[in-house]
């Protein structure tokens, strides 16, 4: 998909305004030559722009504008390395609240719902975006932040929370305390807005039939606003983005290539009004694809396929990189198998060589041995890894509030 006429200038508007800086990227501009951008073949000429970046240019080495402009900063939820720390003028904290309030209303929320927002406030984009869109569509927030089990059942039910805003692993941990204790004749959820990390069908289907809601897949990331710039429709075929905001483009993450619409690729994000730390061409790592053509749900805005995974999640065993999400695919066509494991890395000394262990969850109805069986079996002849299988009952791998851990490398 190529930048439009009013993108190009919008574009060019940014990069113009960065050269005028002493910031990162205007420096970084400067010293390649890049004054202005006139058209697509100029734009990719810019160089791409990465988190590493971003740690290079630590605390506010990417603020674009004066300090009297910035009213809010966050930073990313990662845990290695230096945080990455994003400034935000009124305009910026303004437009995400609008990109916010259309994903709600895509999702087919109103004024009349109540909100139950349990990702975390504070440094982290996540509870604060839901929040503000919330405030802007004129709905009622109910600004639970993570944790407190006992206490956001109690909430949402007491208040009649009909939309629940959550990370996967939460929403599934939600939804399993529902089902265990009996609740869902006591609560009033219709829909579940959820976001922050890839989840598999098998999950998705998990949290549908414990608490019998529509789902909606929530997109963004810190560097970029955070979540609300873009969101799933009721056609569950994608993720429409605002391109009057961002400008998405989809590359071969190794030869930095553009490919063709439809085909899959990492996810490169333009920021085309922000102010306070503009970011042109950002790699998000992100695997997914542009998917060509119009949504029946009636939405114009253009589409991207639900998140495949992360580049960077990619780890190699026994010669073959592998992926998580191989696992999450092969999980989905085993009877029994729920969507929780965990994939942990180690090196065998005594026998100079690297063991993958997976450990996956299974429900009681069925053969532990047989699961066991059938996964390595798939494994092997599909990913071509041979791993050491160990099965568990339902609801033995720890949840989390935020982001789950999938996989834990050992090896030096």
């Amino acid at each position: 998909m190529k930048l439009n006429e009013t993108q190009l200038k919008q574009v060019d508007a940014q990069v113009k305004r960065l050269v005028q800086t002493d910031s990162y990227y205007g420096n970084l501009y400067k010293e390649h030559g890049i004054t202005e951008i006139k058209d697509e073949n100029d734009f990719k000429k810019l160089p791409f722009s990465s988190k590493a970046d971003l740690r290079n240019a630590y605390p506010l080495g990417i603020q674009a504008v004066p300090d009297e402009e910035v009213v809010r900063i966050h930073s990313s939820s990662g845990t290695t390395g230096k945080p990455v720390i994003i400034p935000y003028t009124k305009k910026d904290v303004e437009d995400w609240a609008v990109m916010f309030k259309r994903c709600y209303e895509v999702a087919g929320i109103t004024n009349k719902d109540r909100i139950h927002i349990t990702p975390g406030y504070g440094l982290w984009t996540a509870g604060i975006g839901f929040q503000a869109g919330c405030e802007l569509l004129g709905a009622m927030a109910v600004p639970m932040g993570p944790g407190n089990t006992d206490k956001q059942l109690q909430m949402m039910i007491d208040l009649k929370s009909t939309v629940l805003t959550a990370t996967s692993s939460y929403a599934l941990l939600l939804s399993e305390e529902i089902n265990k204790r009996g609740l869902r004749n006591q609560i009033s959820l219709k829909k579940g807005v959820i976001g922050s990390e890839r989840w598999s069908d098998k999950m998705r289907n998990t949290i549908r039939e414990n608490i019998g809601i529509e789902l909606y897949d929530i997109y963004g990331l810190t560097e970029i606003y955070g979540p609300g710039i873009g969101i799933s429709c009721s056609e569950e075929n994608g993720i429409h983005y605002w391109d009057d905001y961002v400008y998405i483009e989809i590359i071969n993450p190794v030869t930095g290539e553009n490919v063709p619409d439809g085909e899959e690729g990492e996810i490169v994000i333009t920021t085309l009004v922000k102010e306070g730390a503009p970011l042109l061409r950002f790699r998000t790592h992100d695997i997914s694809r542009i998917i060509p053509g119009e949504c029946p749900c009636g939405c114009k805005a253009p589409r991207l396929d639900i998140i495949k995974g992360r580049s960077d999640d990619m780890f190699k065993i026994h010669g073959v990189n592998m992926f998580p999400s191989q696992v999450e695919e092969l999980l989905s066509h085993i009877d029994g198998a729920t969507s929780e494991y965990r994939i942990t890395l180690a090196h065998e000394d005594d026998k100079n060589r690297d063991v993958i262990l997976v450990t996956v969850e299974a429900e009681g109805r069925v053969h532990f041995e047989e699961v066991a069986k059938k996964l390595t079996t798939m494994m092997k002849s599909r990913i071509g890894v041979t791993p050491r299988v160990t099965v568990v009952p339902e609801g033995t791998l720890p949840r989390s509030e935020k982001k789950t851990k999938r996989v834990i490398d050992y090896r030096a």
